[in-house]
């Protein structure tokens, strides 16, 4: 009788009346805005359709403490210049998406601490040597990303530089492939997945500049769900989590996480 009483006899919600939390427990699948086309961070694999990556690593993590499975995701591709519009308009729950943290951007949504970090670099032909830092751009074509922190440091920087700037990373790889353009320049983490694609025919330069500190974003003022995702940050670091999840994406590449942990 005292079971019948309850709601559904199930276990009790351990997340407030009314917060994301409560409503992602709720519905029984998370949200996520995510690269599709970005190796080692968050990539669709064409063949299984299979989203994979760091990025979708920590979103899995997300899902199995809200919803009990890393299962119950659903995986939508959000490119840089959207981050914004599908938190506001609730396309998503959050966007974990290469999404560097700036002021700018925390005026429009939430970031929660920074989960990991990066410095822009340059990827180039393996058979360029005349780029060799950042100031070797200048005068020089260069392909960037739409909506990224990368566009204004590239401007700030390098103000002769013929910046082609495009929707998604996967536009420039074929371009610099074939020489209409002559270096690709962004986060050395999202380079280091472009580069995996292509080992004998394109390099990174190994030379970065700027750090970028990726946070999840969360609907603007939504204190209480970042709140929530700080803590699973915090057990993530201390419990190995993190390093799992880097381990079995990004460490493929060869790249250590010294720099790019959180402290």
């Amino acid at each position: 009788m005292l079971c019948l009483l309850a709601a559904g006899c199930g276990e009790a919600s351990p997340f407030p009346e009314g917060s994301t939390m409560k409503r992602i427990r709720d519905r029984g699948v998370l949200t996520v805005g995510i690269k599709f086309d970005q190796p080692l961070f968050g990539y669709k694999d064409p063949a299984s359709g299979r989203i994979t990556g760091f990025d979708a690593e920590i979103a899995r993590l997300v899902a199995k403490d809200l919803t009990g499975s890393e299962r119950n995701i659903r995986f939508v591709e959000t490119v840089s210049r959207e981050r914004e519009n599908f938190l506001k308009q609730e396309v998503v729950d959050l966007v974990i998406a290469t999404y560097s943290i700036t002021p700018a951007r925390a005026e429009l949504v939430t970031f929660t601490d920074p989960y990991y970090y990066a410095g822009q670099d340059m990827l180039v032909r393996s058979g360029d040597s005349t780029i060799r830092d950042v100031s070797d751009l200048d005068g020089k074509r260069v392909c960037t990303a739409k909506g990224s922190t990368s566009v204004e440091r590239l401007r700030t920087l390098l103000p002769g530089a013929d910046l082609e700037i495009v929707d998604v990373y996967s536009v420039c790889v074929p371009a610099l492939i074939s020489g209409r353009i002559d270096a690709v320049s962004t986060d050395d983490t999202i380079l280091h997945g472009l580069m995996a694609q292509h080992p004998d025919t394109l390099r990174l330069v190994g030379k970065p500049f700027g750090r970028e500190p990726y946070g999840m974003g969360v609907r603007r003022q939504d204190t209480v769900f970042r709140d929530y995702l700080n803590g699973l940050i915090t057990r993530w670091l201390r419990d190995g989590q993190w390093d799992r999840a880097f381990m079995s994406t990004i460490g493929i590449s060869g790249a250590t996480s010294e720099s790019s942990k959180p402290r």
